[in-house]
């Protein structure tokens, strides 16, 4: 992805240059299609994310692979969270833990970790600078989290945000409240927009008072405190010799708790469903913002208790606060390879040179929602001429998404935060913080509520100044409690 021009592209001349640091080209290790050698890769891979995948492994096997004698075994560990678990207990030497595989999907927390315990081969060893140069910079930049600059995770796919809408439901909303798809372009536009959402539901039963509907909710709440805070211009955390300390102001966590938390009281945004796309499903929701990657699982219809309706979409850009950047976050795992001898390491980067190319790269995305990682495969001409001489199948809003990124790269700057010490601890506070917090305040809003108390005022003592306050200096606490080493 393109990042602010001439300043930033010598940037990430320079950083790639110290990829590079550990040495250069691949290495003189030869494989032999008679004695093959046989690896093993952890992923986080389900239901469409899986297949694609396994029909990569297929494909590479039985071409190159069979060619070069190198067999790829492909393992989902489940979820993000078991992937991670999985590699944490196999570093920790856990009774029963599984070694280490050859190769694993892994976020930079995870795979930062594995680095200090020196479990990584220095993919550096095996790469030119010319080849490295193909591939998205801040995508090898995002890779680059050994000490000394040289590479440690290899981009195979990524993705970003995107805001879905369901169009079907939106328009009659739309029409009777004079709002427009343009509203939605900044943060503190949706949350007016939910506002008057849940307005117009509420009064639609009017026997029935406080009944109204969420119009939106997010995925990945950390990805809301890094980006909200980089897009009002300060970075979340500060980070100094591998230990982060909480770096944005007062202000900007004000801002940020303003348009999540308070709608989220409210009930103007919405979070119910383990995903939001399930929340959209059901009707809870008219929007939502989540990865590309999620787009697969968008609904084609509303199913409630009462009935069902097919809905149309929209793919719409990530909301941004107003006056603020235009960044928004990029995320998706990359391969890590275990350190082992020159021979294994060597059939490990074989199998991810050949994912990477865009033929596959651009197969494994059309089936799962992600980016391709090389220069040419994002551009949409590119794009489209693979998917056409490929012949691949694309969810339709999938394609769409896909499509929407690769249109906006230029105009947009992506994110993704520095690795630290302690990263996976500081992210579940991210996560799961003011997530559990909400669902506590709403519990005992609707508890005064049935009582008798005026919701109004029993909503104003909660977001408050004094409430704000209370938050944030817990909440700072937390963040550093979970940062120190």
């Amino acid at each position: 992805m393109k990042q602010k021009r001439i300043p930033a592209l010598v940037l990430c001349a320079a950083l790639l240059a110290g990829c590079l640091l550990a040495g250069c080209g691949a290495k003189d290790d030869k494989l032999d299609p008679k004695n093959p050698v046989s690896l093993t890769v952890w992923h986080y891979y389900n239901g469409s994310q899986l297949s694609a995948f396994n029909a990569i492994v297929d494909s590479f096997n039985s071409t190159v692979g069979k060619e070069k004698g190198i067999y790829v075994a492909g393992y989902s560990k489940g979820s993000v969270n078991d992937l991670e678990s999985a590699v944490r207990d196999s570093l920790a030497g856990k009774v029963g833990a599984e070694p280490l595989p050859d190769l694993f999907s892994s976020y930079s927390d995870t795979a930062f970790n594995a680095e200090q315990a020196g479990a990584l081969a220095n993919l550096s060893d095996y790469f030119t600078q010319e080849e490295l140069d193909t591939y998205i910079p801040s995508y090898v930049k995002e890779g680059c989290i050994a000490s000394d600059g040289s590479l440690r995770i290899f981009p195979v796919a990524k993705s970003t945000e995107v805001m879905i809408l369901n169009t079907t439901d939106w328009e009659p909303f739309a029409e009777d409240t004079s709002v427009t798809i343009d509203d939605l372009a900044t943060i503190e536009g949706v949350v007016e927009v939910a506002r008057k959402y849940y307005d117009w539901t509420d009064a639609q039963t009017p026997d029935v008072p406080n009944d109204g509907k969420a119009f939106y909710g997010r995925d990945a709440l950390p990805n809301y405190f890094f980006v909200g805070a980089e897009q009002l211009g300060q970075s979340l955390l500060k980070v100094e010799n591998d230990q982060a300390h909480v770096n944005a102001g007062k202000e900007v966590f004000r801002k940020l708790w303003e348009n999540y938390y308070v709608p989220m009281v409210n009930g103007w945004f919405g979070a119910y469903g383990r995903f939001r796309s399930d929340d959209v499903k059901t009707g809870s929701l008219l929007a939502y913002t989540g990865s590309t990657a999620s787009a697969g699982y968008f609904p084609k219809q509303v199913e409630t208790e009462t009935e069902s309706h097919p809905i149309d979409y929209a793919v719409l850009p990530v909301p941004i606060f107003a006056g603020g950047k235009n960044v928004i976050v990029q995320q998706g795992a990359g391969m890590a390879v275990t350190k082992s001898d020159s021979k294994r390491e060597t059939a490990a980067v074989e199998f991810l040179r050949w994912f990477a190319k865009a033929e596959n790269n651009v197969r494994f995305g059309a089936g799962s929602g992600y980016l391709p990682v090389l220069k040419e495969a994002n551009q949409v001409e590119n794009f489209r001429k693979i998917v056409s001489d490929e012949q691949l199948e694309m969810d339709s809003i999938t394609d769409s998404c896909i499509t929407f990124v690769l249109e906006h790269m230029d105009e947009t700057e992506f994110h993704f935060p520095q690795t630290y010490t302690n990263g996976v601890s500081v992210r579940s506070v991210l996560e799961h913080s003011l997530a559990d917090k909400i669902t506590a305040d709403l519990a005992d809003i609707q508890s005064q509520v049935d009582a008798g108390a005026d919701r109004a005022r029993v909503l104003a003592d909660y977001t408050s100044d004094a409430a704000f306050d209370s938050w944030y200096t817990e909440f700072v606490s937390e963040i550093e409690n979970a940062a120190k080493d």
